[in-house]
């Protein structure tokens, strides 16, 4: 598969996320130690202008102001100081270009002087009024040089800070890139579990449904491999058998002969189709592992329709198919109802390739003793051996001297289907007809 290689990195996502966080921190940080700062400069500020006006009432104010009292913070020889009699004429106004208005209100308030706000605090005496104001520039320019000192750490550790995160990160990702070395250097077959130790919390939990995966994957892998295997060793018979038939019909030169020729190819070909048939059968049954949504199934009902559709075949073969009778009580078990015809029909037509001309076949749907559904078909045949009973399940086993031309895959079938609706499979012999007797139990629900 073809990796974009314009696909954004997680390294470098989760950097430039990381970058992003600290910087809108610092942005933040500039913000509240701004607001801050300008809250506290504001109060010191405040504080000295108040300081100043209750200096000046105690004497002329160029006398006062020849002393320390402008001696401050930084911003304070911004101050304009005016001096009011109180008939209205100005004792004093300190040097500058921008005059206050005569009249303010009493304590602190924002006015505006040729066009710029000011910070104003006027204290009234029983001889004079006096104004301090001060520049809303410098009070800003103040606050934002606070605000300045305390990011302008941040800001020059930046690319520090950028490079540790890099590293950070490298290293928190560094399983990532050592999980996908592994899985870039496996062979095609190499279906192993891949290593959960040392992963993230993060990672393991994504590891171990890989691994979940690659089991499954190996599972069908090696039932592929077996039905290859088994497909191409059972149709190696039936193709030479097809192949020896279509010469005998070539060397047939009567019309007698050609007849038989043709009927012995014809049958030929019937049992490599069915032989087919059972192979995609149990690839199915076997190894499907997103089976279908079951449903209630009546079994009464399924052995029924199975039983009308194998009638011609047990007529041609002269034997009596019997069913369930009428008065029978009602079986359901919970699965697919496809799948369980299929179990059915293989356990019939096991049952009538082994039973001879004249021979009974039963079906049954019942109830065990303990309660359990049970699905029977039992003959009148030979019967299978004890030794033999369990070996019959398996795939392409046939008992030995068995008659027929039976694949060795019916019965196999049958087990695959039971195991997917979490049954079992019971090979016994008949009490009423002497034969074999194969039943499929479910569990007592």
């Amino acid at each position: 598969m073809k990796i974009d290689p314009h696909a954004p990195s997680l390294r470098v996502r989760l950097t430039v996320l990381l970058l992003l966080a600290v910087l809108v921190t610092a942005l933040a940080q500039a913000v509240i130690t701004w607001r801050a700062a300008r809250a506290e400069v504001e109060s010191v500020f405040d504080a000295q202008m108040q300081r100043i006006a209750l200096s000046l009432t105690g004497g002329l104010a160029a006398t006062v102001l020849e002393g320390s009292v402008l001696d401050g913070p930084p911003g304070s020889q911004e101050l304009i100081i005016q001096v009011w009699r109180a008939d209205g004429i100005m004792l004093y106004r300190s040097p500058s270009a921008r005059l206050l208005p005569p009249q303010a209100v009493i304590g602190f308030s924002d006015v505006l002087a040729a066009g710029e706000p000011y910070r104003v605090y006027t204290l009234e005496t029983a001889t004079q009024v006096i104004q301090i104001a001060q520049a809303q520039s410098a009070r800003r320019r103040m606050a934002g040089q606070l605000a300045l000192r305390a990011v302008l750490p941040v800001a020059l550790l930046a690319p520090v800070l950028m490079l540790i995160v890099w590293w950070v990160v490298g290293r928190a990702v560094a399983p990532v890139g050592r999980l996908r070395r592994q899985l870039a250097s496996r062979a095609a077959g190499d279906l192993a579990p891949l290593p959960v130790a040392g992963l993230p919390a993060e990672v393991a939990p994504l590891v171990a449904e890989m691994n979940g995966l690659l089991a499954r994957l190996d599972g069908a892998w090696r039932q592929l491999s077996d039905f290859t295997a088994d497909a191409a060793h059972e149709l190696r018979t039936p193709l030479a058998a097809l192949r020896l038939q279509l010469q005998s019909l070539q060397r047939a030169d009567t019309p007698e002969a050609r007849q038989l020729a043709t009927e012995r190819l014809l049958a030929g070909v019937d049992r490599a189709t069915r032989l087919v048939e059972q192979l995609l059968a149990l690839a199915r049954h076997d190894g499907d592992g997103a089976a279908a949504a079951s449903a209630p199934v009546d079994l009464l009902a399924l052995a029924r329709r199975a039983v009308h559709d194998a009638a011609p075949e047990a007529q041609a073969h002269q034997i009596d198919l019997r069913g369930p009778g009428e008065g029978a009580a009602e079986v359901s078990v919970t699965g697919q109802a496809d799948a369980l015809a299929v179990l059915l029909r293989n356990l019939i037509d096991n049952a009538l390739r082994h039973t001879p001309a004249g021979g009974v076949v039963q079906v049954t749907a019942t109830r065990c003793a303990s309660g359990a559904p049970e699905l029977a078909v039992q003959d009148s045949g030979p019967g299978i051996p004890p030794s033999e009973r369990q070996r019959v399940l398996d795939r392409f086993y046939r008992v030995p001297g068995a008659a027929g031309h039976g694949s060795g895959l019916g019965l196999a079938i049958v087990q695959a289907v039971a195991r997917r609706h979490g049954a079992r499979v019971e090979v016994g012999e008949s009490a009423e007809l002497g034969g074999a007797r194969v039943g499929v139990v479910w569990p007592v629900a």
